[in-house]
């Protein structure tokens, strides 16, 4: 089944030179760590994060004197959306609005009364600026905690209504929601009721995830099983660790979905058994390292790497290139029909060229 056929259908928002929701792709985001108020700090991680294919960036604006950041990333080449997280005080909010950001991240709630709320949303509204609303287990009312006791999935989930109905309120609804907790099922099923009941668009994440791995795996678990019930216009894996390491996991989250135009190269390698007469599990790695080496991950073919020709060209047949290990060789590949053999210490290198053929014919 494609990911169109199964994505839920919301809003297509304009968030600077970048759109989400619609038919628009998944968008990655990541967020600094740098002080704000560094400028040249924050400039060059976000210089980093471009590189690699972030999509959107968030920072966090703490004071009015780090809101005037804003003005000096975009002057120096900062394209990608820029977020600003707010907290607390709306003249902050009102601020990074003048100053041209892209996006402002808030909770309703916390940002004061009622009145402070219209003035930002006033403020968004005339400069055609999103507001997204954040939701975690750390920001909900006394009330709502007192009434079910704990930060569950539906008490997160009624926190979000009522403030997305506090911005509807001043007729603002050009809305993202994020609704983040650390627990990956209660992550998976507040994002379900949220998607259920919400038009808006959904901003998805586990938060604090904890380290690389860690991290990596709980929000592969949590953001993918809702990628794959089409949930979700935007995403950012949160790990304890260099935000750039968020994007390539990102995209392998995004890869393993297979979401159309945006999956990258997938590598079909099997997990070896007696039958295995080549060294599979040194061939795949001196692969992935030949890959990015030539800067090929983004080619959006299937590339199989198989232990032996029982699960080569029958079970990788889908592959548009590939190879069936053997004893010294390996059986080339492609869509499968065999195509001739190749000595084990050429087959990167086959491979390789095999690849840049296809990419160049497309």
């Amino acid at each position: 089944m494609k990911y169109n056929e199964i994505r839920r259908k919301t809003k297509k928002l304009k968030i600077g030179n970048t759109y989400i929701g619609g038919d628009s792709p998944i968008a990655i985001q990541s967020m600094t760590n740098t002080d704000t108020h560094d400028k040249v700090a924050t400039l060059e991680q976000i210089r980093a994060l471009q590189s690699v294919g972030c999509d959107i960036v968030r920072i966090t604006v703490p004071t009015l004197e780090a809101a005037e950041t804003i003005p000096y990333l975009k002057e120096n080449g900062i394209y990608i959306p820029i977020v600003a997280d707010i907290h607390f005080d709306y003249k902050i909010a009102l601020r990074c609005a003048e100053l041209g950001v892209d996006k402002i991240r808030i909770n309703p709630g916390n940002i004061g009364s009622d009145d402070k709320v219209k003035a930002v949303a006033d403020a968004c509204k005339a400069r055609g600026i999103p507001i997204r609303i954040g939701i975690n287990s750390g920001s909900l009312q006394k009330d709502i905690l007192a009434k079910y006791g704990s930060p569950t999935p539906e008490a997160l989930c009624e926190s979000a209504f009522r403030h997305i109905a506090l911005l509807e309120k001043y007729d603002f609804e050009d809305i993202v929601v994020s609704i983040k907790a650390s627990n990956v099922p209660s992550m998976i099923k507040v994002n379900k009721l949220l998607a259920e009941r919400c038009p808006y668009n959904i901003h998805l994440g586990v938060t604090e995830a904890g380290s690389e791995n860690l991290g990596t795996m709980k929000s592969a678990i949590g953001i993918g099983s809702l990628l794959c019930e089409g949930i979700g216009d935007t995403l950012r894996v949160s790990l304890t660790a260099d935000p750039v390491l968020e994007i390539a996991a990102a995209k392998k989250i995004l890869s393993a979905v297979e979401i159309e135009g945006q999956s990258g190269m997938k590598i079909i390698s099997c997990p070896t058994c007696g039958r295995t007469k080549i060294d599979l599990i040194s061939l795949v790695h001196k692969f992935e390292d030949a890959v990015a080496r030539e800067e090929l991950e983004d080619l959006p073919i299937k590339v199989a790497i198989m232990g032996c020709v029982v699960n080569g060209p029958g079970e990788a047949r889908e592959a548009d290139i590939g190879i069936a290990g053997g004893i010294g060789e390996g059986l080339l590949f492609s869509h499968g029909e065999i195509l001739h053999k190749v000595p084990e210490d050429k087959i990167i290198e086959v491979l390789i060229e095999k690849i840049k053929e296809i990419k160049n014919q497309r």
